[in-house]
């Protein structure tokens, strides 16, 4: 197989590019939208987690809603990914959430105790880990928009 097949088969999985486009379309909005509340450009926040709305949420959902335009959705890929897309998104709300709120607390305590200790180590924890439901119901519907988009470039 060539290089040059090896991509054409690549970009011609409508499923994957799917879930690229999903990402790309959730991370593109969550700097976007940091940028207009915030008043400065931050390009961290195209590579950074958290914030609205949920990249996790977009790709999955997309990548769910492709498997169903693709395979149908009585397909077992339809369904893998739909569960697939359930537990992350979960997981965006829960585990990672409370990650996010308990770092938020200790760089918090850290920030009050490195002033009577100053050995303590001065690097933060990760705070922006997890969605709220806002973030992850719009980073879903992001998924499904741009789903529904991409299916109109892949009809042949």
């Amino acid at each position: 197989m060539t290089l040059e097949l090896f991509f054409l088969q690549l970009i011609s999985n409508q499923v994957l590019m799917g879930g690229v486009a999903g990402w790309f379309s959730a991370q593109f909005c969550k700097t976007l939208l940091y940028a207009i509340l915030n008043h400065k450009l931050d390009i961290s926040r195209f590579w950074g987690d958290g914030g609205m709305p949920s990249a996790h949420s977009s790709t999955v959902s997309c990548v769910a809603v492709s498997a169903g335009i693709v395979y149908g959705v009585s397909s077992f890929q339809f369904a893998i990914c739909v569960i697939i897309a359930m537990i992350t998104m979960r997981d965006a709300m829960g585990v990672r959430l409370e990650t996010g709120k308990q770092a938020k607390l200790l760089n918090e305590m850290v920030r009050l105790f490195s002033k009577d200790n100053p050995g303590l180590p001065e690097e933060r924890l990760k705070e922006f880990v997890g969605h709220t439901p806002a973030q992850v119901l719009i980073g879903c519907l992001t998924g499904c928009v741009v789903a529904f988009l991409l299916n109109l470039l892949y009809i042949k």
